[in-house]
């Protein structure tokens, strides 16, 4: 279990992650589509999260959507706390209708990610998709963990996103999960 507050000139959200949840999530953040989001995230990871958040949306997502993403790696840091036992690995491929997201994760401490993904168009409703690539990067920049995602292919972007977001919950289940004592790495750190 963890919690992180954060309030800037632009956003005040606090997160809470239940790693031993089963995927139960209450969600506000103003931004409908990121809720939906983020609702898939929980669910599919099975890990329980509470986020609250308020933005400056009177000008855009952008800052709400970004800080959204650093809170939510810096919690789920704290909660892997010194990282004993985990998988560490996991990876996903998810259909969506029409599309297909390849999702894969590394909590190696070390943060990275590839974004291969291609939307048809700007905006989900009014959500701008290059919102969500900036969430993800904070996300894993917070998180300190290897991020990959591929869509080879899809035509609504809608489904892009759902495939992706329900692959990376997927991953996240898989690298997260006790499945020994030791921490999984050869420098005994992570």
């Amino acid at each position: 279990m963890a919690k992180i507050h954060r309030k800037t000139k632009e956003t005040d959200i606090t997160i809470e992650l239940n790693l031993d949840g089963e995927g139960r999530y209450e969600i506000d953040t103003g931004v409908g589509f990121m809720d939906h989001m983020l609702s898939h995230l929980s669910k599919h990871s099975r890990i329980d999260t509470t986020i609250k958040a308020k933005g400056d949306l009177n000008v855009d997502a952008h800052h709400t959507v970004e800080d959204i993403g650093i809170c939510l790696g810096e919690c789920l840091d704290k909660a892997l706390g010194d990282k004993k036992g985990i998988n560490r690995y996991g990876n996903s491929s998810v259909p969506m209708e029409d599309s297909l997201a390849n999702v894969s994760i590394d909590l190696s401490g070390r943060p990275s990610i590839v974004y291969n993904v291609k939307y048809l168009t700007d905006k989900i409703g009014d959500f701008d998709v290059q919102c969500l690539e900036e969430m993800l990067r904070s996300f894993s920049n917070s998180g300190k963990f290897n991020l990959h995602i591929n869509v080879p292919y899809g035509t609504n972007s809608h489904h892009i996103a759902e495939a992706i977001f329900k692959g990376l919950g997927q991953a996240i289940a898989i690298a997260v999960k006790i499945v020994g004592k030791d921490i999984p790495s050869t420098k005994g750190t992570l």
